[in-house]
């Protein structure tokens, strides 16, 4: 009975969140593009913007990473509806997953057709340079949790979806060929979620590579899983901003994520483009 609440709680509030957006003119985006560390930059793109802080928004929380703004950014970019997440609430931060997972219920709720999830992560393959990007084609959620533990929402998805095709293939090929053709280097790979905040052990590395992943990260997951479970397309792209633990022998900090990406952004807006644009 307490589940059944907390899952009747849960709706009502992304019905509060979505249909205070709608109030303000946010509604059915095109495509909704959710940030990751370092790519917060991105969102200026955005013509017409309606900027909104998550604290103003009900429900919605910001999260405590110094380098994620905390917006969203709704307007017209490549003549289609976008909706920015400038910064994310990552699951490390509660330890609560429908936190984690809410901002994508909320995107959901107002009829996103596709989503982009980008991120930050370590690089785990060690045929692979950092500081360039990977198309994810599949994902490992190590976090313990899922977003769709409870009892379902029957309004936004099946009680058992299906996840074999969570990164849309057809999508991913026709990035991965306008990537080749402007002489992008896009690596095309599986994304592994740890729950952080503290980063992986080389050990942990180790397993990861062990059991197919080429990155290792803190976030992207709990997103992918609720918009798949709602029949959304779904990009992710990933910022192999340094080497996983025990790839290169030294240690790891957050501050070489932000610094690292500062390097990237051109390429990250190009491939973003596509993705949006395809």
């Amino acid at each position: 009975m307490l589940n059944a609440y907390l899952r009747e709680n849960l709706a009502e509030r992304v019905r509060e969140s979505a249909g205070f957006l709608k109030s303000k003119g946010i509604e059915s985006p095109d495509v909704a593009v959710i940030l990751g560390s370092g790519l917060n930059d991105y969102a200026d793109r955005i013509e017409n913007p309606i900027v909104l802080s998550y604290d103003d928004i009900p429900n919605m929380q910001a999260g405590a990473v110094s380098d994620h703004r905390g917006k969203l950014i709704y307007g017209t970019y490549l003549g289609k509806k976008v909706l920015l997440m400038a910064g994310r609430f990552h699951y490390y931060e509660s330890g609560d997953m429908d936190k984690a997972a809410f901002p994508a219920r909320v995107l959901v709720a107002l009829g996103t057709k596709r989503f982009i999830i980008t991120n930050a992560a370590g690089c785990i393959n060690k045929n692979w340079e950092m500081g360039n990007l990977m198309l994810i084609k599949d994902h490992i959620n190590l976090s313990g949790n899922n977003p769709l533990i409870g009892p379902n929402l029957d309004e936004y998805g099946p009680r058992f979806p299906d996840m074999t095709y969570t990164y849309n293939p057809e999508l991913r090929e026709k990035l991965m060929k306008r990537a080749d053709e402007e002489g992008i280097k896009l690596y095309e790979g599986v994304y592994a979620m740890f729950t952080g905040p503290s980063f992986e052990t080389p050990a942990e590395i180790n397993f990861g590579r062990t059991i197919g992943a080429d990155a290792a990260g803190m976030s992207t997951v709990p997103e992918a899983i609720i918009a798949n479970h709602a029949g959304c397309e779904i990009i992710g792209i990933t910022f192999l901003s340094n080497m996983a633990a025990g790839v290169l022998d030294q240690p790891l900090s957050g501050a070489e994520v932000t610094e690292a990406a500062t390097h990237i952004q051109d390429i990250f807006a190009k491939v973003a483009d596509m993705a949006i644009e395809i």
